[in-house]
């Protein structure tokens, strides 16, 4: 059977209350006497530090580490066919890192999804799931095989598409993301490429005082995220 690896105290305990089953779990006898929730899975094999190690190819694994059933990712036409949806969609993010912040960052938004593209773009790693706290286990992420065909897909009346643009003339504070969103986010130091611009049908910026150029995409991500959250909640 395939399996995947997951490392690290958060990212094990949110795969274990996840969607996908757990098929192994690994500890070091410290993680296995403090952590009363390795009860919820299989019964975890004590191994050495260095074991954990070797397995999990870094020392980040903070002494625990499961082998899951393969990662399901979601379908990005049933996300997006929902009513006020709330995308975050990543125009070629590789860094795995970003994608872990982004989920996260996604999920405490109450976001619908990720979604991402299959070529050129970080996917669901062992390290995107430590990063993001386990929050891919919960939050749905999906991969397309072209995200400039899918954005013009599935726009629609009640589904408007942002790119997140350093120029565009909308700020997030005009922007209207009270209703159903797809926001979109390009890789640091490039931005959204034009294609995918021109799929979307505004751009939105946040604003950012003078000589700093832009932020991180994760950063970015959170902050319009959560303005779409305070919008839709007010």
């Amino acid at each position: 059977m395939t399996r995947e690896l997951v490392y690290g105290r958060n990212a094990v305990r949110e795969a274990l209350r996840g969607r996908r089953q757990v098929l192994e779990l690994w500890a070091s006898e410290r993680a296995a006497a403090q952590l009363d929730w390795l009860h919820e899975g299989p019964r975890p094999q004590l191994r050495r530090e260095r074991e954990l190690t070797e397995a999990a190819g870094t020392p980040d694994h903070q002494g625990v580490l499961a082998w899951c059933e393969p990662y399901p990712y979601a379908d990005a036409w049933e996300l997006a066919s929902g009513e006020r949806p709330l995308l975050a969609c990543l125009d070629q993010v590789t860094d795995p890192r970003n994608l872990g912040a982004v989920a996260r960052s996604a999920l405490g938004a109450g976001a619908t999804g990720v979604v991402v593209p299959a070529h050129g773009a970080a996917r669901v790693t062992p390290a995107v799931c430590r990063v993001s706290a386990g929050a891919v286990e919960h939050l749905p992420v999906a991969v397309v095989p072209n995200l400039a065909r899918y954005l013009g897909e599935i726009k629609r009346g009640d589904l408007w598409i942002y790119a997140a643009a350093v120029d565009a003339r909308r700020s997030l504070w005009e922007a209207d993301l009270g209703g159903g969103v797809a926001l979109v986010f390009g890789a640091e130091g490039k931005g959204v490429r034009p294609l995918v611009r021109r799929a979307c049908d505004d751009g939105v910026s946040i604003p950012l005082a003078a000589g700093v150029e832009s932020l991180n995409v994760s950063v970015a991500a959170a902050l319009l995220l959560y303005e779409a959250r305070r919008q839709r909640s007010g």
